[in-house]
């Protein structure tokens, strides 16, 4: 039989060689437009204050390049909430756990460094083991449902209502609450969500980090309540989308080695018996 495996590997390096192209496509040039804004912010604000110099800007920049790093909002002043109060901590101990890894947020001191790797060290096998728990239960349900639902086509329609059910839950309503907590668009606030779900996690949008907005104490808490739900929701979908590919290459293959075995036959039979040439030894 003829290993699908070198197809999907060919796909997968299209696949990330497409990517590569499109987002150079799409993002280089505005890179670039902003690169040069920035560059001619600096000169305009070293024109307005002569009293300072190059030097002493690049300077002030880079210690604000170093606050954000450390998780230190620079907008705001001494007064903003604290990033380590209980309800961001629960958020925190939630992204690592989950393996999001927003990155604008990471312990600074060597004990909490420490414990960071022997946390995430048995933290995330508990983690997936939760959530295989949880898709589990909810496969089970779908399975619960389709014995309880004998009629043809029932199945279907139950597994539709629980995919739009999801769905609302987890991708379309929860940027609606974002959008309006957060000030972000709509578009935004469906980014953040798949972004986060997906535990890809870049960062560029985390709940609850403007120190211009007034957050209940448990606002970071839900979420990341949210998020190991909508984790477990997401990954049982992903989990159907990667047996249907396989299934689907696996299905081509087949295919084609049943033609392959199909013409192999069908030539030997029309094809006329040839004499058999004694070789005397």
């Amino acid at each position: 039989q003829i290993s699908w495996t070198p197809l999907l590997l060919l796909g997968y390096l299209f696949y990330l060689l497409l990517g590569a192209m499109v987002f150079q496509l799409l993002e280089k040039q505005t890179e670039t437009h902003f690169r040069d804004q920035f560059q001619l912010a600096k000169l305009n604000f070293l024109q307005n204050y002569t009293c300072l110099d190059r030097q002493a800007l690049e300077k002030f920049v880079q210690v604000l390049m170093e606050a954000w790093e450390k998780g230190v909002n620079p907008e705001g002043n001494s007064t903003n909430p604290s990033n380590w109060d209980f309800s961001n901590s629960f958020f925190f101990a939630g992204t690592v756990v989950t393996t999001i890894g927003y990155g604008n947020l990471s312990p600074s001191t060597v004990a909490g460094q420490i414990f960071c790797v022997f946390y995430a060290l048995f933290g995330v096998p508990l983690n997936l083991a939760f959530l295989n728990q949880l898709g589990k239960g909810l496969n089970a349900h779908l399975l619960t449902l389709e014995r309880w639902v004998q009629k043809p086509g029932r199945a279907q329609v139950w597994l539709a209502v629980f995919l739009t059910t999801g769905t609302l839950l987890f991708l379309v309503f929860p940027p609606l609450v974002f959008s309006y907590v957060e000030g972000w668009s709509y578009g935004e606030g469906f980014y953040f969500t798949f972004i986060t779900l997906s535990t890809i996690g870049f960062g560029d949008y985390v709940v609850g980090t403007n120190p211009n907005k007034h957050y209940i104490p448990v606002y970071r808490s839900l979420t990341a309540i949210w998020i190991v739900f909508g984790l477990a929701w997401l990954a049982l979908i992903f989990n159907v989308g990667a047996d249907l590919m396989e299934k689907f290459l696996q299905l081509k293959w087949h295919k084609s080695d049943l033609s392959l075995a199909e013409g192999a036959t069908t030539k030997l039979e029309d094809e006329p018996e040839q004499p058999r040439i004694h070789i005397p030894s």
